[in-house]
């Protein structure tokens, strides 16, 4: 907020526009609008009514407030413009109120904390931390400088319509007058000179040419300058010096080729431009203009011969208009466009990836596909996707397009080199994004530069993101652009979307590859990596776990039931407050053979890393520091590949043993056969009686003492048999731990 030449701050149009924009409710609007349309202050507000409204001009209508006043006058006279007072009606109406009600019955205070509210709103609605200030005070303000400077209204009249007591209050408002305000503002008392040739003649209405001058003098970024005929200046006035930075005596009788640059000189664009003139009776041309201080502008340019009646050239006119602004708002404007074409590219290539994701059907297809849908466009010049190997803590490229790959490696940045980039993925702990990027997963590096086959090079940025499922990682996704501006906050966002896609994406056909294969290859693992809290727990505390079922309960986090044998819970608990992995614990069951405890595992575990893999846990024995794992995966698997991955995030696990077996199938009537084994006969009696009796519809049918009362038996032995039942029957079908 600035008004030149007065050192006081006064909101602009666009900031007063800003503060109506930024109101949320009629009343806000209307408030704001009274205050800086109307010049009125908020003690007056809450004494307005509708009665005292007055028409005073029919056609065009025209109104004045009468505002009451708290001293001996009675009222004061306010200019009400007509949308105000459409708006104050249609408030009246809409809130019923009579002629004569308040229209706002709230306390000044009150009204000035509702436009703090609405510029508080303002400042962070358009990121104008100015706005944020704003009072009642500065729409009073806005409105007195609209009125003088912007309206030339009669600073009597403002002063009595906005209520000031002295001209004085006014005299901040307006700026110290130009020279050529001076000039005009006494012209008229000065009097007509002696008629010159081409002047008004006394009498006469103001010609074309006086219009000119004034149309000049209301901009410094228009000039008309008088040439001669070879082209030196002749006449130089105010608008030119504003424009050029040239006084009259420096530049009169120079060159019309001062005012280009150099290498337009060499080029003889002046003269050109003149010869163009006269031969086409006026020429227009854009271009870099000169400043007095050396400085540049972009400059139109329009180039008129002057003739006589006889048609003998005397000279030429030169209009110049500094469209710098202009193109620089067209450059603005033609960079953002690009921006979005950018982005625009880039959102396609990434429908394309999840198209490929849902037509691929295995591992190395959803490689393949994700690296083809990215480059096939110009939002990527290349991608490719890598996975890590332990044998020799080295990459295996698996997939590349738009880039050979062995020439991927002439791509990789040096720092990622330096940063053990080239070694298998790591997890972090829960909560630490490890520093690569908003969601912990994606790096950027620009200014790599690459020699590639033949006279290929690549010039441009390189951006990575782990491939991830829950917490583990099947490798890396690479992309490379030469695109500028590549990889800001969107694109990352974007990315990593992608790389939790693609993870989603294998993690999906592995476990759809094992639940359609009849054939399976039975695992046996082991895992001594102390990264393992149940591993180290049964190390420290000399102790055994074996697993009963694991529970997943989100995308990291599962409930994991263990058997402990050989160390007190509390012990392991005390172990557990200092595992990042463990949210939290508590013992479920105590018998004489040790306890039944639960834990909720947030991040790393080998069972759940197993699972992602597409792996079966069946059995699971953590004892002395080491843990036996059992399990099963599709007969297709690459058991390579889910090595890997386990030994990844814990490095000291190896594969015992496999053996491929038919997968075994339980049909529905097997099962009810199982069940039926388990079974007493009350039991079975009590579950059937109870179902089909609607105990377990909602809302009930039948009570406990109904059902209890058609056995013959009592409500305390009816529960007990539905209880034990009920146990039976979910041990059945929850008999298979891990999952």
């Amino acid at each position: 907020m600035s008004l030149e030449g007065t050192g006081e701050a006064v909101l602009t149009r666009r900031e007063y526009e800003s503060l109506l924009d930024a109101a949320e409710t009629y009343r806000e609007a209307l408030v704001v609008r009274l205050c800086g349309d109307v010049g009125l202050r908020p003690t007056e507000l809450p004494r307005l009514a509708i009665d005292d409204i007055e028409q005073v001009r029919i056609d065009p209508p025209r109104y004045l407030m009468r505002v009451p006043t708290d001293d001996d006058r009675g009222t004061r006279t306010a200019y009400l413009p007509t949308r105000v007072e459409r708006e104050l009606r249609r408030y009246a109406r809409s809130n019923d109120l009579s002629p004569d009600d308040r229209i706002f019955t709230v306390t000044p205070r009150r009204l000035q904390m509702l436009v703090s509210d609405v510029a508080t709103r303002a400042g962070d609605l358009f990121d104008e931390s100015g706005l944020a200030d704003a009072s009642t005070s500065d729409l009073r303000q806005y409105f007195a400088h609209t009125a003088l400077v912007e309206h030339d209204v009669n600073p009597r009249v403002v002063k009595a319509t906005g209520g000031w007591q002295s001209f004085e209050a006014l005299e901040s408002y307006l700026p110290e007058p130009a020279d050529a305000e001076i000039v005009d503002a006494f012209d008229a008392v000065e009097g007509p000179s002696s008629p010159r040739s081409g002047d008004p003649q006394p009498g006469r209405a103001v010609g074309d040419d006086s219009v000119v001058r004034l149309l000049l003098a209301a901009s410094d970024r228009y000039a008309l300058v008088r040439l001669d005929a070879d082209g030196y200046v002749e006449r130089w006035n105010r608008s030119a010096a504003a424009l050029f930075g040239y006084r009259a005596g420096e530049i009169v009788g120079t060159h019309v080729s001062t005012f280009y640059t150099d290498e337009a000189v060499d080029a003889g664009v002046p003269d050109r431009t003149l010869s163009r003139a006269l031969e086409e009776s006026g020429v227009e041309t854009d271009g870099w203009r000169v400043h007095e201080d050396g400085s540049q502008f972009h400059a139109t340019e329009v180039v008129s011969p002057l003739r006589d009646d006889q048609g003998t050239h005397h000279g030429f006119a030169v209009f110049v208009r500094d469209g710098t602004a202009a193109r620089e708002e067209l450059e603005a404007v033609r960079e953002r466009r690009d921006e979005l074409d950018d982005l625009y590219a880039v959102a396609r290539r990434h429908r394309a990836v999840t198209r490929a994701l849902l037509e691929s059907t295995d591992h190395e297809e959803i490689e393949t596909a994700t690296c083809t849908a990215l480059t096939d466009g110009r939002a990527y010049a290349f991608a490719w996707i890598d996975r890590a190997t332990i044998s020799d803590r080295r990459r295996e490229w698996r997939a590349a397009s738009g880039i050979d790959p062995g020439s991927v490696e002439r791509v990789v940045p040096d720092a990622w080199r330096n940063d053990g980039s080239t070694a298998p993925l790591e997890r972090s702990p829960p909560g630490d994004d490890g520093g690569s990027g908003p969601d912990g997963r994606v790096s950027v590096a620009d200014g790599v530069t690459a020699t590639l086959d033949g006279d290929t090079s690549f010039d441009g940025a390189v951006a990575r993101v782990s491939l991830a499922y829950g917490d583990t990682v099947y490798g890396t996704l690479s992309v490379a652009t030469e695109r500028d501006g590549a990889f800001e906050d969107d694109e990352r966002a974007w990315l990593a979307t992608i790389g939790r896609q693609v993870g989603y994406a294998v993690a999906s056909i592995r476990r759809r590859n094992l639940l359609l294969s009849d054939r399976v290859v039975e695992l046996e693992i082991a895992c001594r990596d102390d990264g393992s809290f149940f591993v180290d727990a049964s190390r420290r505390l000399d102790c055994r776990f074996e697993l009963d079922s694991l529970v997943p309960i989100g995308e990291s986090t599962q409930l994991s039931y263990v058997r402990l044998e050989g160390a007190s819970p509390a012990d392991v608990f005390e172990l557990a407050d200092d595992a990042p992995w463990i949210e939290d614990c508590r013992l479920v069951e105590t018998d004489e053979d040790g306890w039944r405890v639960e834990f909720v595992l947030r991040g790393s575990s080998p069972i759940l890393t197993l699972t992602e893999y597409g792996v079966t846990v069946h059995e699971a024995v953590f004892e002395g520091g080491s843990a036996t794992i059992t399990g099963d995966c599709a007969a297709d698997a690459d058991l390579r590949t889910i090595v890997d991955g386990l030994r990844s995030a814990f490095p000291d696990s190896e594969l015992l043993g496999k053996r491929e077996a038919e997968r075994t199938v339980q049909t529905a009537r097997e099962f009810r056969e199982g069940l039926e084994d388990r079974l007493t006969d009350r039991q079975e009696a009590a579950l059937r009686a109870a179902y089909f009796g609607g105990y377990y519809d909602w809302p009930r049918e039948s009570t406990a003492e109904e059902v209890a009362d058609a056995m013959g038996v009592s409500s305390p032995t009816l529960h007990n048999h539905l209880r034990k039942g009920q146990h039976e029957l979910l041990r059945t079908f929850f008999d298979e731990p891990g999952g």
